[in-house]
This record gives structure tokens, sequence and C-alpha cells, in this order.
């Protein structure tokens, strides 16, 4: 039987036959790629006070646009995984940047809420198959001694892409007064990112390169293809399913309320508070930097996972007992993020492990799924906590979504270790 790890030991001299320069070219293309993802995931929510000010809408309805963007993408997005093993990632990116072109156009040219819902629609449409698209292509042309650098900078896209967004769209809308020349820069973004990535197609053609062979399986079971869905059976899919929508929970509930909690616990101002989100996420980009190192040095990934997000979910608890001082909450805040970041290569390495031979954008599509149904589940609950006036709910919340994650995470790593074993137990005898 052929391992999930198979793919990770190239022959000798192999590490050496990819030019630096040919990796770091796929891996700046697929990073730019994703934070355009991460960028329309923050297309609309910055407009709301203008929209709010010219169609009068309420913050439900503004919110429903937030939740059709996701469920589009949650269902597209394991859906996508299907498609991109069958026609290739390349045209699918292609495809989702189209679509964010046209969701930025249909946006600034809205007359109401229902062209509203059609541009979100189209940005979750757009972002449901990014990461199949990404992971496939890092993980057949991207050297494998190179792949954890390779998931460090995919993350760390995507955290400046969220980072971005506010300010470039809310930016454009303060200069011109005008949210809809904000949502038409989106577009002209989106097709210009397009462009570079058709300029440089050659660079993302996952049907080509140095690791497009571990597509096919190879070994002797090439000849015995598996049946599309044989990959559900897998119960290490679903296990790094509930391990994205646990940890999505507690970023949503950072995202979205960490602000307002620590204003209402600590007392202090909005716009201190307001920075928490930007730190987190600044730490996190950090923390991903050195998890990329991390990957290559440690075999059994759910441990490092397990230490950096049980030491997040300590902060935030110090952080919800209210015992800091005001400015040391957000800083503390802030530093969990580091935690979140370190583990993200580790994560995304331990996905790989556990993805049969060829099934990559399929396994990638599903367990990534559970970031969206995190999104999407998370946002009412924690916000149902702060209007009760549970403040400190949202940080132990988050501590205690975090720990299931790493419940989850701890038996993905127990199932590899075994499978793993029997090979070598078989050898041995």
């Amino acid at each position: 039987m052929t391992t999930a790890s198979s793919g990770n030991h190239p022959s000798p001299g192999a590490a050496n036959a990819v030019p630096f320069r040919q990796d770091a070219r796929t891996i700046g293309l697929v990073g730019l790629a994703h934070g355009s993802s991460h960028f329309f995931h923050m297309l609309l929510p910055p407009l709301f006070p203008w929209l709010i000010a010219e169609f009068g809408f309420s913050y439900s309805e503004l919110g429903l646009l937030v939740s059709v963007f996701f469920v589009i993408s949650g269902v597209g997005q394991a859906l996508a995984g299907f498609l991109v093993d069958r026609v290739g990632a390349r045209p699918i990116m292609f495809f989702a940047l189209s679509s964010f072109a046209a969701a930025g156009l249909v946006a600034g040219t809205a007359q109401g809420y229902v062209g509203l819902v059609v541009a979100a629609a189209l940005a979750g449409l757009g972002n449901a198959p990014f990461h199949p698209v990404d992971f496939t292509i890092l993980n057949k042309r991207v050297s494998p001694q190179r792949l954890g650098h390779a998931f460090a900078v995919h993350g760390i896209s995507g955290n400046l892409g969220w980072a971005t967004a506010p300010v470039f769209m809310a930016g454009i809308a303060t200069a011109t007064g005008s949210w809809r020349t904000a949502s038409l820069g989106g577009a002209a973004l989106a097709l210009l990112v397009l462009a570079i990535m058709v300029i440089h197609r050659d660079a993302l053609d996952d049907r080509q390169g140095e690791w497009a062979h571990q597509a096919k399986g190879g070994g002797a079971q090439a000849g015995k293809p598996e049946h599309p869905m044989a990959f559900l059976k897998l119960p290490s899919v679903w296990l790094c399913f509930s391990f994205f929508f646990w940890s999505t929970c507690a970023l949503s509930a950072i995202q979205s309320f960490a602000s307002p909690a620590l204003q209402s616990m600590y007392g202090l101002p909005l716009s201190l508070t307001a920075m928490v989100v930007t730190g987190y996420m600044l730490c996190g980009a950090a923390g991903m930097v050195a998890g990329g190192f991390l990957v290559g040095r440690v075999q059994r990934l759910e441990k490092v996972i397990s230490v950096c997000l049980l030491g997040s979910a300590a902060l935030l608890v110090l952080v919800g007992t209210g015992w800091l001082p005001g400015i040391a909450a957000v800083v503390v805040a802030s530093i969990a993020g580091v935690g979140t970041g370190l583990a993200g290569p580790s994560r995304d390495m331990l996905i790989k492990r556990a993805a049969p031979p060829g099934a990559t954008g399929r396994v990638y599509g599903t367990v990534y799924s559970g970031l969206d149904l995190g999104f999407c589940l998370a946002a009412p609950v924690f916000g149902a906590l702060l209007d009760r006036g549970m403040t400190s709910g949202i940080f132990f919340g988050s501590a205690a979504t975090l720990t299931l994650s790493v419940v989850s995470a701890a038996f993905v790593g127990v199932g590899l270790a075994a499978r793993m074993a029997r090979p070598a137990a078989v050898a041995a005898g």
C-alpha cells in the first residue's frame, strides 16, 4: 500500500534538481493569489457604514451578505476539490479570479440589496476553489524540502490579504466619497492579479513539474484507481475537517468580537482595542515564518500544533479573566496569534500527509470547507454571548475551541503514525 507520505522522500539528488528561483516563483504567485482570495472576504464589510448611509440597511441585513459569501464558499470548496483533481488547478484559479472581478463590478453598480447579494455570491464562488487550487499547485510544483516554507508563505499571504482589504476599500471610499469607486477598485485589483497569473501561467501548471507524478499514485497501485469518493471513508479527512472548524471558530471570535469585548471588560477606547485584530494577524504572520522552519525538523507535527495552540488558548484565558492591566490585555491577546501562526504550516503539512495519492484537491477542498462552516456558525454564537454581556466568554470560548482543535489534530497524528508503522512492521517481519 502506498502511504500518504510517499511523496515526501525524493530520490537522491532530486532535492538539488529544482532551482530555488523556480520554487520561489511558484510560491510567490500562489501567495499572491491566496492573498487576493482573503482580500475578497472583506470586499463588502469595510463598506458597511457607506451602505447603511445610502440604503438604510440594518446590520442584520448586512450580516446576511457575509453569510451568503461563506455558505457558497463552503459548499463550493468541497465540490471544487473534485473539479481541481479532474481538470487541473490552473484553469480553476483563472476562473476564481475572474469571479472576484465580476463581484467587484456588480457591487460597484448595485442599485439595492439584491445586487449586493449577487456580488457576495460571486465573491464566495471565487473564493471556493482557492485552497484546493493553491495546495494542489504547491504540492505538485514545489520541491518537498521547501514545502514547509511554501505553506508558511501561503498562510502569511492570507493574513496580509485580510489586513489590506479594510485599508484599501475604506481608504478609497473615504478619499473619493464613493463606496462604488472602492468596489470598482477591487474589481481592477482582481483583473491585475489575473493578468499576472496568466503571464506566469507556466509556473502554475500542476500537470507539469518535478513532483507532478505524485498525483498518479505511483507504485503498484497506479493501475487500480480508487473511487473518487473513497477518500471520504478516511477518518483523518473528517478529523482534519473538524480541526479547521474548531480553530476557525476561535479566529471568527477574535476577528469579530475581541475589540468590543476588550472595550467592555477593560474600559479601553475602541480606537485602541480595534488594534487587537491587526496585532493578532501580524503576530500570526510572524509565527508562520518560524513555523515554516519547524515543519522540516519535526516528524510528529501534531505535537507542534498542540503545544502552539494550547499556548495561545492559555493566553486567551488569561485575557478573559480580566486580571490584566488594560493595555496589557490588548498585547497578550495579540501575542496569542503567534501560536496559531506557528501551528499553521504544520497543520497544512499534516493534511498533505493525510491525503491519499491523487486526491489532493478533493481532500483540501473538503477539509478547508470546515473553515467556511466555522465562520458561518461561530459569529452568531459569539455575538449572542456579547449581546448578553458575557464578554469574557469571547476569550474563554476561543480558548475552548482551540483546545478542541488540538484534540482533532492529535487523533490525526496518531492515525498517521499507526499507518506509517504498518509497512515498517511488515518489512521487519
